[in-house]
């Protein structure tokens, strides 16, 4: 393992980005440090926000940067804390990942850690995880099962710890993805070995507090802890079942069975109530009832499909649905945007004006006040009202080019979440990873 510390080429926009720099500076502004934001519920919580994107930039025209500073191969999204940028990338001619670290207001790089990994996974194209910032420290997954604890201000390796050397991880298909999760003094992390599909460690050193859970598979989906009557759970969705682990002990609360094809349980589960919703591309949706009793658990209602083709309700390959008091949103199989039902999961209505037709299309929803941001696999980015009504499309503009060709789709995509901080958004594809000034002045 090797670490280097160096800036590497970056560029600033013109007068309007550095305009842009100075107001949001001056501003109070909030943090996106770990998957799904603060609150890890993939909300936009920032006020003082614009309502349409700048004016005069059709679709392909891309939106105004801050800055954009060049990167390698990933699929993992940023993270923002104290005025640093986390991201990792693959390197592929030298055979290697990094976790770099970025100045919010310059995109110049701070440091840079990297080492040497070797690929046995399907789309190889980088790390795949959303890094976790926690104070003056920061926690990185790669797609192999690399976890590295690094030093915020300089990158120095605190611990580490192999998926596949310390634990014998069975490393799924398409590569680790599910982001740790902080909880107090721990660093939750879904691990993959045997009898340890879940690992606590010591968020300081590293040390392994309880290990929960066994599945031969390993599936996507990041851990989440939520409250059900009084009872704080550790929701883990793995391809066997959906299970509810006590976050201090990682006992089992109770477990839906839940099998999964390719193992794909990717979108994070999200909570409505005493309710628990997951959605899978192949096998849909299950709405999940949690008793009062911390140990009960059941189906209240469920796809009536297993064919991502012929699809009744919702099957979503990545994106995480949302779901408000009466309706659930979310993206289907194959791009179609959709308004459940959140007591039956009937489909209120259906569109592909914020996506497309193809397999696996891929959006991201992003709920900010009365309106919705949506990025979408091409590299859009939205401002939508969504309502039982339907769909009312604001603005729209480029954010990235979409830079990943799908082979097998024939088509270019960017499958990376945006993070949502300082009155901009943070975005990135292969190539570069940019800032834009969202804020209304």
């Amino acid at each position: 393992m090797r670490r280097m510390s160096y800036s590497v080429g970056f560029h600033t926009s013109v007068l309007l980005g550095l305009l842009a720099a100075v107001s949001v500076s001056s501003a109070r502004a909030d943090d996106w440090p770990q998957w799904g934001g603060p609150k890890r519920d993939i909300v936009w919580r920032e006020t003082g926000i614009v309502k349409e994107l700048p004016a005069g930039r059709g679709p392909q025209s891309l939106l105004p940067r801050m800055w954009s500073t060049p990167i390698g191969d990933g699929y993992s999204g940023p993270a923002v804390a104290d005025g640093r940028v986390f991201i990792t990338d693959r390197q592929k001619q030298k055979g290697t990942e990094r976790v770099l670290c970025l100045d919010a207001k310059s995109g110049k790089i701070i440091w840079t850690h990297e080492y040497r990994v070797r690929y046995n996974v399907s789309y190889d194209a980088g790390p795949r995880a959303t890094p976790t910032v926690d104070g003056d420290r920061v926690y990185a997954l790669g797609a192999m099962g690399h976890l590295f604890c690094l030093d915020v201000k300089n990158g120095d390796v605190i611990w580490q710890k192999s998926y596949l050397d310390d634990y014998q991880a069975n490393v799924p298909v398409w590569g680790m993805v599910a982001a740790p999760l902080i909880d107090g003094d721990q660093l939750i992390a879904v691990v993959g070995g045997d009898k340890a599909l879940v690992v606590s460690f010591d968020k300081a050193t590293g040390k392994e507090l309880w290990k929960s859970l066994d599945d031969s598979g390993v599936g996507y989906s990041p851990p989440v802890i939520y409250t059900f009557g009084k009872t704080r759970q550790l929701i883990i969705w793995h391809p066997k079942a959906v299970s509810a682990l006590n976050p201090t002990t990682g006992d089992v609360y109770w477990q839906v069975p839940f099998r999964v094809k390719a193992g794909l349980c990717v979108p994070m589960p999200r909570q409505h109530g005493n309710r628990l919703f997951v959605t899978s591309f192949y096998n849909g949706p299950r709405m999940i009832e949690v008793g009062d009793d911390p140990t009960a658990a059941r189906v209240v209602w469920k796809g009536n499909s297993n064919s991502e083709q012929r699809t009744d309700k919702l099957h979503s390959i990545m994106p995480a649905p949302v779901i408000t008091a009466n309706n659930i949103y979310g993206v289907c199989s194959y791009g179609q945007l959709r308004c459940l039902d959140v007591n039956t999961g009937e489909r209120v209505w259906e569109t592909l004006k914020a996506t497309g037709d193809g397999r696996w299309w891929n959006a991201f929803l992003i709920p900010h006040e009365d309106r919705y941001f949506i990025h979408n696999e091409q590299g859009d980015l939205i401002i939508a009202e969504l309502s039982p009504k339907g769909y009312k499309e604001i603005s729209r503009a480029k954010l990235v080019q979409a830079t990943r060709r799908l082979g097998s789709q024939g088509r270019n995509i960017v499958w990376s979440h945006p993070a949502f901080a300082m009155k901009s958004v943070f975005a990135r594809n292969d190539k570069e990873i940019v800032r834009v000034n969202l804020a209304a002045e």
